[in-house]
């Protein structure tokens, strides 16, 4: 089995109570860096290393919600998944929507999961900890 090497994980995400929570689901992984865009305009500011992100790292993982300001999350998804030096970053969108059409959407625009987020903090953090798990100890991602 491989070793896991930190990742740079990217958390697009407005609300501020679920952006704590993610932090805290993080708190543990030493070496893996988390962060923070509030709205679609400046994650693809962070992924495009534009104005106030320049020279941002390159994310390993993003975890997308849909529901965001300025360019939502299926826009970003969008964008992502057409660009050939984006596509290959996984997308987790992790939002608070169940509906069928989200599900279907997302996956249909590459998303690579779906993820509705849990109401209860203590199953909101663990299921944070599992994605973070599952890219750093089962898949095996690209070399940056």
């Amino acid at each position: 089995m491989n070793t896991p090497r930190p990742i740079e994980v990217l958390l697009v995400e407005d609300d501020p109570g679920d952006v704590l929570m993610t932090r805290e689901a993080f708190e543990d992984k030493i070496g893996n860096t988390l962060h923070v865009v509030q709205d679609g305009e400046e994650a693809l500011d962070f992924l495009y290393q534009r104005g106030a992100h320049t020279g941002a790292p390159r994310p390993d993982l993003i975890l997308l919600d849909l529901n965001l300001p300025k360019y939502d999350g299926r826009q970003v998804l969008e964008q992502v998944k057409s660009d050939s030096e984006l596509s290959t970053i996984p997308v987790v969108v992790l939002t608070t929507s169940a509906a069928e059409e989200d599900i279907l959407r997302s996956y249909k625009l590459h998303a690579n999961a779906y993820v509705t987020k849990p109401v209860d903090l203590d199953a909101f953090i663990s299921a944070i900890r599992q994605i973070d798990e599952f890219f750093l100890t089962v898949v095996r991602l690209p070399n940056r």
